[in-house]
């Protein structure tokens, strides 16, 4: 009997065994998918997070393709930048922040006077047309009777009548002159006046019709072929390929040397601009019709004195074109420009991030509804940005001095960027985060965010540079790419001159054709070239807007 029971005794202890393995085998199971299940749903809750991303990412290019292009925040709490001001009992005329935003709302905006004809139409010739066609019978006075006598006059409607384009054919006739002895022998029996030489030897064209074709293709972006319809309306048949010819000769002949002289004025200024957009030119040595090739802009900026606004065409985007383009440059000179790094490659300059950038790089950060979010760190991000550029306004609305700029820029900006900085170090944005990128680029800029503060004539951002290139990202939706190098380079020339024409004021046709109708040389001192300078009084009388 006590054998039976040892035998159940081990068999039930072998059953205990055995159950507590198979225990212990589905507790790690059971912690393995636990585990595997931990995983799946990090992996989720991350692609969750770059779906998000993508939602918003999809939202903003919608935006930008259908809606407003402003990066303006609208409908912004008052007073959300109070938690970024600095205590500065000193700052005691400054703009209270609620103002600052309730101006940015448009329907808060005063409505401006509605303009008066004279001042639509002030720049138009006047004629004036008597209608007074009343009979006498007609004038007679329904009181008593008596004939009504003119005291003065009246104006009673107004209308603009478009005179269609002509064109006009001029022939330059002289006198012919021979020696009515010795005629017959003489091996020049003929002497006639030889008149001012033609534009270009051999063709019919006029400055006044270069700039004409100029200012078409190059300001209001009409392509050569749709000129070429035109001027057979007008009853000439003026091929685009002769078009082209007129562009490249008056470029190469004349307008050069103009570009050549604020090319060398561009870079005696302190302060300049860069930015870079790509166009395509066709026939370029050694490389594919496909191949980008790009047009650079150098500009000065806002407080130079002189405006000038220069472009520049090379077959890359390397950064030593703009170096070569900048070679000759004064000495510790400020250059803003963007993130790109190829203008690492250009010495001898202090380099200036672009605030602009960077603020939009947190404004595209900010998920859709969650503008308003202020502890979300893409609007913090994006508070900072604001806070520089609302000091910025406030020294242009009270007239500061260059140096009085810089002296508040320390004082005001420098330790928003500390701080923006020291908080940008502190956050820990997980994979996938709309952030990262506003933080890759932010800190990519970083050795750059501050020089600007070393002097009072930098500015904030590069939105000039932008702005000044956009008529070539423009042009080139309509005449699509350049044919030659030597296309591309007079494009650029006549695209300077035009560009630094309307910063100057004056009217960018009547420019061309005025430098054109004085035929700038390679033999003329700056002195001379100085006298056609857009800048210069003559000048502005002569191509007046």
């Amino acid at each position: 009997m006590s054998g039976a029971n040892d035998i159940q005794l081990r068999e039930l202890k072998d059953t205990i065994l055995q159950l507590n393995k198979t225990i212990s085998t589905q507790n790690t199971l059971i912690l393995s998918l636990q585990k595997s299940i931990d995983e799946s749903n990090a992996r989720v809750s991350e692609k969750d997070q770059v779906i998000a991303n993508l939602q918003a990412q999809l939202e903003y290019l919608k935006t930008k393709l259908f809606g407003s292009t402003s990066e303006v925040r609208k409908n912004v709490c008052p007073g959300q930048l109070s938690i970024f001001d600095t205590e500065d009992d000193a700052e005691k005329d400054a703009v209270p922040v609620e103002s600052e935003f309730i101006e940015v709302k448009s329907h808060n905006r005063s409505r401006k006077p509605k303009a008066t004809y004279d001042e639509i139409f002030e720049n138009i010739k006047t004629t004036q047309v008597m209608v007074d066609e009343l009979p006498q019978d007609e004038r007679i006075c329904p009181e008593c009777g008596s004939l009504m006598e003119p005291v003065g006059k009246k104006t009673i409607r107004t209308e603009i009548v478009y005179h269609k384009a002509s064109l006009e054919r001029i022939e330059y006739v002289a006198n012919s002159y021979r020696c009515p002895n010795a005629y017959k022998e003489a091996e020049t029996p003929f002497l006639h006046d030889q008149c001012k030489p033609a534009l270009i030897e051999g063709s019919y064209v006029s400055s006044g019709l270069a700039a004409h074709v100029m200012y078409y293709k190059y300001v209001l972006a009409c392509p050569l072929y749709r000129q070429e319809q035109d001027f057979l309306h007008l009853g000439a048949k003026i091929s685009r390929s002769t078009m082209a010819k007129w562009i490249i000769t008056s470029s190469q002949k004349y307008l050069v040397h103009m570009y050549e002289f604020l090319h060398r004025k561009l870079c005696e200024c302190q302060f300049l601009m860069a930015d870079e957009t790509p166009i395509q030119v066709l026939k370029e040595p050694e490389r594919r019709p496909q191949s980008k090739s790009y047009v650079w802009v150098f500009r000065t900026g806002e407080d130079q004195g002189i405006p000038i606004v220069l472009f520049h065409y090379t077959p890359t985007r390397k950064g030593a074109n703009a170096a070569e383009f900048l070679s000759n440059a004064t000495e510790g000179y400020f250059l803003m420009t963007d993130g790109y790094k190829g203008y690492n490659k250009v010495p001898d300059a202090n380099r200036c991030a672009c605030w602009a950038h960077i603020r939009r790089y947190w404004l595209k950060a900010i998920p859709k509804g969650h503008e308003q979010d202020h502890t979300h760190p893409a609007v913090q991000g994006l508070l900072y940005c604001d806070k520089l550029f609302r000091y910025e306004r406030q020294y242009k609305e009270k007239g500061l001095s260059v140096k009085q700029i810089y002296k508040r820029r320390l004082k005001d900006q420098e330790p928003v960027i500390d701080a923006f900085l020291s908080w940008v170090d502190g956050l820990t944005p997980k994979t996938g985060d709309s952030i990262i990128k506003a933080i890759n680029y932010t800190n990519g800029c970083r050795p750059y965010l501050k020089n600007y503060l070393k002097n009072g004539a930098c500015s904030l951002s590069n939105n000039l540079s932008e702005n000044a290139i956009r008529p070539i990202v423009m042009g080139r939706k309509n005449w699509l790419f350049s044919d030659t190098q030597d296309g591309a380079d007079a494009s650029m020339v006549i695209y300077s001159l035009i560009e630094t024409a309307k910063e100057n004021g004056i009217n960018p046709e009547k420019y061309l054709e005025y430098l054109l109708e004085n035929r700038l040389s390679a033999e003329m001192s700056d002195e001379e070239l100085e006298r056609f300078a857009p800048w210069d009084e003559s000048t502005r009388e002569q191509c007046a807007v």
